[in-house]
């Protein structure tokens, strides 16, 4: 089964049994980018410079995908030319990905989706594991890369940068310290494994969560 990177992305971050999320900020972030690298993989959009250009509007055939391509051209054409900036485009994207690619996980029998209240009040989504056969492949391919060495393939090694840029390490290996994986994570992310606009995607993500968790981290501390 064929699952982008955002899939890949929100399967690790969701705990198996009862589906609650980990890291939901920056899996987010990281998702989202994801879902732009992908479109960028497939010829769909360039990322030159900071700035976003759909240069082809054929569907994909991936419904997650599609619909993220139509959305993101129908933004691009409120902005004046040269003017539609991925970092904006993130962070706009960063607000519904995770329940996007959610569902769509749930359409394809990998979770299930599991309803409660908080206090009673407040409504709560969760998505234990339905099917966990892609999740296993995908760690098998990451324990390969970064584990054994082996040469990872283009898309592995886009995950693989966007879990680092995330800091998303503990995701992939939770039983590891981080510190033992960390640095093979950090060759394959600066390694020559992509063109210059996936690259773009994926720093054009870790720059605004940079930004995000500097303006958190100040706030905190101007009401402590």
């Amino acid at each position: 089964m064929h699952v982008t990177l955002a899939e890949e992305l929100v399967l690790l971050s969701l705990d198996d049994r009862t589906g609650a999320p980990k890291e939901g900020m920056n899996t987010a972030w990281a998702a989202a980018g994801g879902l732009l690298a992908e479109l960028v993989l497939a010829g769909r959009v360039d990322v030159a410079d900071g700035r976003l250009a759909v240069v082809d509007r054929t569907p994909t055939g991936d419904p997650l995908l599609d619909g993220r391509l139509e959305r993101l051209d129908e933004w691009v054409g409120t902005k004046r030319p040269g003017k539609a900036k991925a970092a904006d485009w993130l962070t706009k994207d960063r607000s519904t990905v995770l329940r996007d690619t959610e569902l769509r996980l749930c359409e394809r029998g990998l979770v299930t989706e599991e309803r409660h209240r908080v206090l009673g009040i407040f409504p709560v989504r969760h998505y234990p594991e339905a099917d966990g056969s892609v999740e296993r492949a995908l760690r098998e391919r990451l324990t390969a890369v970064v584990l054994d060495g082996a040469e990872p393939e283009l898309r592995t090694a886009a995950l693989i940068a966007l879990l680092h840029s995330a800091k998303l390490h503990r995701l992939a290996f939770p039983d590891l310290p981080r510190k033992q994986v960390e640095p093979r994570f950090a060759e394959i992310a600066a390694g020559d494994w992509a063109g210059d606009s996936v690259r773009e995607a994926i720093k054009n993500m870790q720059l605004m969560m940079a930004a995000v968790i500097a303006a958190t981290t100040a706030a905190t501390a101007a009401t402590a």
